[in-house]
């Protein structure tokens, strides 16, 4: 019996049929009408999405709670670390240097991540280019400074804030996901600008 043929429960199962069949499943995953060129997944597909939106409610859930405090709804903040870190940190200098409330402005920053993250449907690489952008920005970039200015605080005030880093810790997951859909969103304005049509109406998902 030959290194390529094997005995198998079901009868012999040659390396090239297993070779086939890897191929199959391959070009199946290739065809996927819903993923981008080229790639094998969808970076729109709910379970890439979903994820991020749970991440975006949870985070929007502490943001806000630690708001309240520092808007005076609340008299005290909880955490379970550091003491009286947290409330040290939302009182220092560096929150109050900001017009309002940091936590605040957290808050509406994964808001936003949450409704553009959970707008159009599996096929909104292609379909909805402008909102796949409006949600790698927000994820993304944004959330790269709202990491930094988490960092800054602990740093500069002197002390470790829980439900910062918890913040912090969720935006470091939400942003590889949606850079790879940013990613796909634009390379698809890009093949269709080199087929000829317009970037404008591509970009806001418009017929030609």
């Amino acid at each position: 019996m030959s290194e390529s043929e094997y005995p198998s429960r079901w009868g012999s199962y040659s390396s090239t049929q297993a070779s086939s069949a890897q191929s199959a499943a391959e070009e199946e995953v290739r065809d996927e009408p819903n993923s981008p060129p080229e790639w094998d997944y969808n970076p729109s597909a709910w379970s890439q999405r979903i994820p991020i939106v749970v991440l975006a409610v949870i985070g929007f859930g502490i943001a806000g709670y630690m708001a309240l405090f520092q808007l005076g709804v609340l008299a005290t903040v909880w955490d379970p670390f550091f003491g009286d870190g947290t409330r040290r940190v939302l009182t220092s200098k560096v929150s109050e240097a900001f017009p309002v409330s940091d936590a605040l402005l957290g808050a509406f920053g994964y808001l936003l991540d949450a409704v553009t993250g959970a707008i159009g449907g599996t096929k909104r690489w292609k379909t909805m280019p402008w909102i796949v952008v409006v949600f790698g920005l927000a994820v993304g970039p944004l959330g790269a400074v709202s990491i930094a200015l988490v960092m800054m605080q602990p740093l500069t005030v002197g002390y470790w804030c829980t439900l910062c880093l918890t913040t912090a810790a969720i935006s470091i997951l939400m942003i590889g996901p949606a850079m790879d859909e940013f990613l796909a969103s634009l390379q698809y304005v890009r093949r269709e600008r080199l087929k000829g049509r317009s970037t404008w109406r591509v970009f806001w998902g418009l017929e030609d």
